[in-house]
């Protein structure tokens, strides 16, 4: 497989192919077509309910495709049993939106937990290698405190830590930037931009924010009502003729330019 300009394309890191599920009567994902090269990023963006978590959860091995094919590194999932797809999720770091940290662990604890589940490390090996984990998200001081302790900030980037302890091959974000106000939405930005340079990881990021989705995207799919109708690198995806994507960008602007005003109007 070549680019436009004859180079050899990178290795796909996930594969979707015709992907189709239902939950009873209703059709969450109407066949879904997304590829994701090795080596880049890419956001899913679109409103709730239009499918973005339901496929990021067949990537994750947790749901079986009614129809369809989800292939991970060159394998397709559903040949797989439960220690094949075990051993696929250890190559998996995944950042949930409400971080999904254990309150009754320290930060250093909850960092560690990967290392001390899925490894064979000694303590003296896993001290090390968290303390150097914590470093690089800013963390070294808080390594004795609990979630509870912290902000939300410091909790994406504890959850952040977390998945990227083992160098996962590929990342996958839930929403990373929810509830967060913006010099902390900025600072998970760059933790993300960050871990794409630092592993050479493969990222799949789940936003509704479309100024997130430009500042960190390789390439944008838009998903509405259980398909990508839209797919495509940020410059191009900005000029869509698509319905779908023109509603979408011009809801946004509005939703942000009634946040913008109301701030505006805010007492000092």
């Amino acid at each position: 497989m070549n680019d436009t300009n004859g180079a050899p394309a990178a290795p796909l890191a996930i594969e979707v192919r015709d992907l189709h599920k239902s939950f009873g009567d209703q059709r969450a994902l109407r066949g879904v077509d997304l590829v994701v090269a090795e080596g880049t990023t890419c956001v899913l963006v679109g409103i709730s309910g239009s499918g973005k978590s339901v496929l990021m959860k067949h990537i994750m091995g947790l749901l079986k495709p009614d129809r369809g094919s989800v292939r991970v590194q060159g394998k397709d999932l559903a040949q797989m049993d439960e220690a094949g797809l075990n051993t696929m999720r250890r190559d998996q770091g995944i950042l949930f939106q409400a971080n999904a940290l254990f309150d009754s662990l320290t930060v250093f604890d909850n960092v560690a937990f990967p290392l001390r589940e899925r490894t064979k490390m000694s303590e003296a090996e896993i001290q090390e290698t968290v303390n150097a984990t914590l470093g690089k998200v800013g963390l070294s001081h808080a390594a004795t405190r609990f979630p509870g302790e912290l902000s939300g900030g410091m909790q994406k980037r504890v959850g952040f830590a977390r998945a990227t302890i083992l160098q996962p091959r590929i990342l996958l974000y839930d929403d990373p930037t929810a509830g967060l106000d913006p010099l902390t939405t900025a600072a998970v930005n760059e933790i993300i931009l960050t871990s794409k340079q630092q592993l050479g990881a493969t990222s799949l990021v789940i936003t509704p924010d479309v100024a997130t989705a430009f500042g960190m995207a390789d390439h944008l799919a838009l998903m509405d009502e259980g398909r990508v109708v839209e797919y495509g690198p940020p410059e191009t995806f900005r000029e869509s003729q698509h319905p779908a994507v023109k509603a979408f960008l011009r809801n946004w602007l509005a939703r942000r330019s009634k946040k913008d005003s109301a701030k505006g109007s805010a007492p000092g």
